[in-house]
């Protein structure tokens, strides 16, 4: 298609919005609303994915040893837990270090262990993690069957009822965004619609006349991709700078709510909400069309 065509579907999609400037500032706002809520939600939906990274990201195997084994035995251990294909991180944890760390845990209040040093009751083993979480499930059967291996603790039912939950919200999230998109196309679409229908009369004759439907389709579309773009792009500075006066506020507020750091998390964000904003402007004016090109 030549430069010369582009430029008139260009300025043909400048010039409806100028004449149909209520219309034109009413789907700029309708995109503008709904991709602030888009973008709200996507930030929630990050969230909650990072927390629920953090919450897999501790879970760990512990493998206490049997009393009688020999250093030969440990170091063998050792390298067979390595070796797994599964596993990250292969950690040997004396009794002496499992009582300092208990020490630790219990600060002001570890009375109680003092003595303990003497017949420390506490056994040898190791801490494994796996390059992921769910992965943990396959690890623990084959280290049980380890000989030296007293026993295998990773908080059996509670990890399971983690990932479970964990995904549940995963697949929530991405049913929500797809539902929120699917309504925003539906809203614009309905709204860009209104722009079609008050210029029925110019598209007919234009079919009279012998246009094709794409050239009569390309101005809409490019306007419909204009309304979403600069729709999208304000959303996306109103839920950037909200997120980074949020994050600031609540990190000196409620410090202990891990939540993801403004940059570069906006930056995807907002490239989702522009890049669907701009596609949602397209697809409603192309679906607003249908009826009056009779695709």
């Amino acid at each position: 298609m030549k430069i010369r065509t582009w430029a008139y579907f260009t300025g043909q999609a400048f010039s409806s919005m100028r004449r149909n400037s209520w219309m034109t500032v009413a789907s700029i706002g309708t995109v503008t609303v709904t991709m602030i809520v888009l973008g709200v939600f996507l930030l929630l939906a990050g969230n909650m994915n990072n927390f629920a990274g953090n919450i897999e990201s501790q879970v760990e195997i512990s493998v206490y040893l049997q009393d009688e084994i020999t250093s030969e035995q440990i170091d063998e251990l050792a390298e067979k837990m390595a070796a797994l294909e599964q596993v990250e991180l292969v950690k040997y944890v004396s009794k002496e270090e499992a009582l300092l760390e208990m020490r630790d845990m219990y600060g002001e209040g570890s009375d109680f262990l003092a003595g303990l040093e003497l017949d420390n009751p506490l056994r040898n083993g190791f801490r494994l993690r796996t390059h992921r979480p769910e992965q943990v499930l396959d690890v623990v059967p084959i280290v049980r069957a380890f000989d030296g291996v007293a026993e295998v603790q990773y908080g059996q039912g509670v990890v399971e009822q983690l990932f479970a939950v964990t995904g549940i919200l995963r697949v929530v999230a991405l049913g929500l965004m797809l539902g929120l998109a699917a309504a925003a196309t539906f809203i614009i679409a309905n709204t860009i619609r209104i722009t079609v229908f008050a210029r029925r009369r110019e598209i007919n004759i234009m079919k009279y006349v012998g246009a094709t439907d794409w050239f009569i389709r390309w101005p809409f579309v490019i306007e419909g991709m204009t309304l979403g773009l600069i729709g999208s792009l304000i959303a996306a500075g109103l839920v950037a700078w909200a997120y980074q006066a949020a994050v600031g506020g609540l990190a000196v507020s409620i410090p202990f709510i891990p939540l993801v750091a403004p940059w570069p998390f906006l930056l995807g964000v907002s490239g989702w909400l522009i890049l669907i904003g701009t596609v949602i402007g397209v697809v409603g004016c192309t679906f607003s069309l249908r009826r009056f090109l009779r695709v």
